[in-house]
């Protein structure tokens, strides 16, 4: 009998993220086995929001998510430096953005 997908455990036993807009944003290790060889994915489930349609999931290879991961992190990046900081708060720290095309070998987004 074929074993079937499973998610890994979250680190931690991490618990869903909610968003302010109430959307809450899971992201999990998927262990899919075949007869070569397991395949591992990314998933990152994004539930409804506030009186919104269903959720949507994606499954992201380790190096497309990583590359998530990158553009994310520049994009809060420069939302932070678009954003007032209010006095006293911490200096932002500077960004490492590259907002040129994505990496090689991956689709751009």
């Amino acid at each position: 009998m074929a074993e079937t997908g499973r998610a890994l455990p979250h680190p931690a036993d991490e618990t869903p993220m909610v968003t302010s807009c109430d959307r809450r944003i899971t992201v999990k290790c998927l262990r899919l086995p075949t007869a070569d060889r397991p395949i591992s994915r990314v998933t990152l489930d994004l539930g409804p929001g506030r009186g919104s349609a269903p959720g949507t999931w994606a499954a992201l290879t380790p190096r497309e998510a990583r590359e998530l991961a990158r553009r994310l992190l520049d994009q809060a990046a420069l939302a932070e430096r678009e954003t007032p900081t209010a006095p006293g708060a911490p200096p932002l720290p500077p960004s490492s953005a590259s907002f040129g095309p994505a990496s090689p070998g991956l689709p751009s987004f």
